[in-house]
């Protein structure tokens, strides 16, 4: 496997479709000159954008968090610019960007250190070759305070494997429980 270049994701988010909406270069200021945490093509990845859909979790009523029986009482939904996440807990959210990945392709996500040293990690699964979808995020609040998210700013980063050849059963090839999510997605069993 290779990790893959700037040059080979802008080809395949241009011409394959790869990452929508795709930014070509790292964006590092809004409009109005603010500074923002930066998203966008980097030399051999993809920095992603959280969207302001956020599902924050909560113990008000002493739920267990059991995979395969998951509440979705166990979380607050908020819309927003940015998203507060109580101390010791976490939040759930989805990617601005939506993903077509390639049959010979694996990725591997990796949180931001700019949230990193805050406490603040970001935890993603590979992206399975041939899953498509919006990517669902965890951030985990590992801090005693509050800790805050920024709605359509980077988060994470994505990395490019590719094979010399393509796997033998792909994710769309298993019919894949995640396989085309577009919001925020609570664990299925």
């Amino acid at each position: 496997m290779a990790i893959k270049s700037d040059r080979w994701i802008r080809r395949q988010a241009t011409e394959h479709g790869m990452i929508e909406p795709f930014v070509d270069g790292q964006v590092k200021e809004d409009e109005a000159g603010g500074k923002l945490i930066s998203y966008g093509l980097s030399s051999y990845g993809y920095d992603i954008r959280v969207a302001d859909e956020f599902k924050v979790f909560t113990n008000v009523r002493n739920a267990l968090v059991d995979p395969k029986a998951f509440s979705e009482d166990s979380f607050v939904d908020l819309q927003g610019e940015y998203c507060v996440i109580p101390p010791n807990s976490f939040a759930l959210a989805r990617t601005l960007e939506y993903f077509r990945i390639p049959r010979d392709v694996l990725t591997v996500c990796i949180g931001k250190s700019t949230y990193a040293r805050c406490g603040i990690i970001v935890n993603v699964t590979p992206l399975e070759p041939e899953w498509e979808g919006h990517i669902t995020l965890e951030f985990s609040n590992t801090t005693p305070l509050p800790a805050k998210i920024y709605a359509n700013e980077g988060v994470a980063q994505v990395l490019f494997l590719e094979s010399d050849e393509p796997c033998e059963t792909s994710y769309a090839d298993r019919a894949g429980k995640y396989m085309g999510q577009a919001g925020v997605t609570l664990p299925r069993s």
